[in-house]
């Protein structure tokens, strides 16, 4: 009888070749712009910038407009974060640590 191997009991010998550094930087973030998108028009629909200056800062002057892109760069660095740390998990174990057979282990002297 033959069994049946399905992706779980298949040997991770051949790990799949890794991505380029502009698809894995593009993959960060270029959905953390479009949640940082969304996470701004959603916060300053609530929020007028010139109030919440004066709340925060009030020895500075800031426009809505500086307003608007100090808020969106702040969600953007959020969802990047966010969108980071994903990426980190889903890498698979060979590509973040060595595997324990392939450490140079040196005996004790």
């Amino acid at each position: 009888m033959s069994e049946a191997r399905g992706p779980i009991s298949e040997p991770r010998d051949h790990a799949p070749p890794a991505r380029p550094m502009v698809q894995r930087v593009g993959a960060v973030l270029w959905p953390s712009f479009f949640a940082a998108g969304v996470a701004t028009m959603v916060f300053f629909a609530n929020v007028d910038p010139i109030e919440l200056a004066a709340m925060t800062f009030p020895e500075l002057e800031v426009s809505r407009e500086v307003g608007y892109s100090i808020g969106f760069f702040m969600f953007w660095a959020c969802t990047a974060a966010s969108s980071l740390f994903t990426s980190i998990l889903l890498q698979p174990a060979g590509r973040t640590t060595p595997p324990a057979s392939r450490v140079d282990r040196k005996a004790p002297q």
